[in-house]
């Protein structure tokens, strides 16, 4: 990491943010970085000691990382999934999630100040992400980290609760006293949907694997049915007004429709843009998906009177505050299983490629 070593300079940094980012280029110029130079396994990761920051537009902010987690989608990219949209722009950082401090702010950016602890996480389609010494992102996507969690504990929130937040919240519109039902409510978006259901006064029922069913009664869930153990279609009754699966394919989208009450919302993480796009290219991919997930809408809103929708995460800064605000509550909380030094992000690659550990795994900076 290449950083000016000027007392001076310092102390103006601390006396004025206008003063911090006028002088940001000569502060930050370079950090350490995993950088993903092409697909594959966990071993193509590198950690490179002087990766360029870039130059702050006005409304981003540098953040000090911390911790970020490892998601899902962080292993898939890394081999290869979206490919069509990110081999182009390769080597690019992995990484969404992030809790750390300020340490600058674009010109534009009034809600935030250096030095103040933050957690938040970028879009799904960021090239430079969060596995970096300093992380980039925009105002609308940090929130002030809830003072009660460390910062590995915040770092495993923002992204996970932002997905579930969007399909329940933002799509489902989910109001006190409905049924809802969680599809793989183990994972970290499960927990975060089932957390987010219950703080808003709804009766949540999920699936889950044997080893899970403790964590999710104590998230909050009225009922917990072992999907290994058990058939659901038999074992769950009644109506849901509305569905989160984040197991997706055909039969369990199949059973999870049926569950829902007319007027309900089916919301899957497994959408197939993304696959689509990879197999087709963008220019043909985008338009064929379009025409998938239409032609899924109106097969089922005629068949079943429901909405389908393929939901995915996105920057949504009201959201994240009331994200901040129920893990502040503490009720709002995504256990983390192991932690490993940046320096070892192979091995933690590996032990996630392997199954090894179920759980979170975050990655803690220095």
């Amino acid at each position: 990491m290449r950083i000016l070593r000027s007392r001076r300079f310092r102390a103006s940094v601390s006396d004025s943010n206008y003063h911090f980012n006028v002088g940001f280029r000569r502060f930050v110029t370079s950090c350490r970085a995993v950088v993903l130079p092409r697909f594959g396994g966990p071993e193509v990761l590198e950690l490179r000691p002087n990766v360029k920051v870039p130059d702050l537009k006005p409304h981003e902010v540098l953040v000090r990382t911390r911790a970020v987690s490892i998601n899902p989608l962080d292993t898939r990219m890394r081999s290869g999934y979206g490919r069509s949209i990110f081999e182009p722009l390769l080597p690019l950082i992995l990484g969404r999630d992030v809790s750390g401090e300020v340490a600058a702010v674009g010109d534009s950016v009034r809600g935030l100040s250096v030095g103040q602890e933050v957690f938040g996480a970028l879009h799904p389609t960021a090239v430079r992400g969060t596995y970096a010494d300093y992380a980039i992102l925009s105002d609308e996507e940090l929130a002030p980290k809830p003072a009660s969690v460390t910062h590995v504990e915040a770092s495993v929130i923002p992204f996970a609760a932002l997905t579930a937040w969007r399909a329940l919240k933002s799509t489902a519109r989910i109001a006190e006293g409905q049924r809802v039902l969680v599809v793989g409510g183990g994972g970290a978006v499960g927990l975060a949907a089932i957390q987010i259901s219950v703080a808003k006064g709804c009766h949540v029922t999920t699936t889950c694997g044997k080893q899970s069913i403790d964590r999710v009664l104590a998230a909050g869930a009225e009922q917990a049915v072992d999907y290994t153990a058990e058939d659901i279609e038999f074992v769950i009754k009644g109506k849901f007004d509305a569905v989160l699966d984040t197991i997706g394919g055909p039969e369990t989208e199949r059973k999870s429709i049926n569950f829902l009450k007319r007027g309900g919302h089916y919301m899957t993480l497994q959408g197939e843009a993304a696959s689509l796009t990879d197999r087709y290219g963008i220019a043909f991919g985008l338009p064929v998906a379009t025409a998938v997930l239409l032609k899924k809408q109106n097969q089922y809103r005629c068949s079943h009177g429901i909405e389908y929708w393929w939901t995915y995460m996105r920057a949504d800064s009201e959201g994240l505050f009331e994200i901040q605000k129920l893990s502040e509550a503490g009720k709002l909380n995504i256990p983390v299983e192991k932690t490993f030094p940046i320096t070892q992000v192979i091995e933690a690659h590996e032990a996630k490629e392997k199954k090894q550990i179920h759980g979170k795994v975050v990655l803690k900076f220095d």
